[in-house]
């Protein structure tokens, strides 16, 4: 019996380090996308740990309704499905700043309603999938990050936002 669960954990090691694949030790690039217009980030990541990494992302948005600038800091586990194919998930949180576009007055069509700005807080999740380049210090991935304002501008306050995103990333 005990040769059994022997022989199970050495199979279950093997099985676990031939699968495994070290994350890079840090990269730096861009994260193109968002949910409501256009964002850019440029977009910082270290290793923390083997399987472990911390994002920094600092960005501007574009969209209809608003211009602003957002940072977001997101802890990612990373996990190796074949080759450099990984997938990978994660929790953070951010702040930002926004300037909303001035709008018609719905009681008087000649006047402009210039509603103010403000800064926000958010907390985020993250999950995606990403391939790693052997011979090119290069990192492509597709990722979904859900926030919802958590504090901070009435109109970011409890509001939930799927920011999709498009990063290319230099491995250094």
């Amino acid at each position: 019996m005990k040769i059994t669960k022997l022989l199970i954990a050495m199979l279950f090691l093997v099985t676990a380090s031939t699968s495994a694949q070290e994350i890079a030790s840090s990269t730096i690039g861009l994260r193109l996308g968002d949910s409501d217009g256009f964002g850019a980030e440029i977009s910082y990541q270290k290793s923390i740990g083997r399987y472990t990494r911390a994002e920094v992302n600092l960005g501007y948005r574009d969209s209809r309704e608003y211009d602003g600038v957002k940072a977001v800091v997101i802890l990612q586990w990373v996990h190796n499905i074949s080759g450099g194919l990984n997938w990978y998930y994660g929790f953070g949180g951010g702040a930002g700043s926004a300037k909303f576009e001035a709008l018609p007055d719905p009681n008087n069509s000649n006047n402009i309603v210039q509603p103010e700005g403000g800064l926000f807080v958010l907390a985020a999740g993250d999950i995606g999938i990403e391939f790693n380049f052997d011979n090119l210090p290069l990192l492509i991935s597709l990722d979904i990050r859900p926030e919802i304002g958590i504090l901070g501008y009435q109109s970011f306050d409890d509001k939930f936002d799927f920011d999709v995103g498009l990063g290319l990333r230099y491995q250094f």
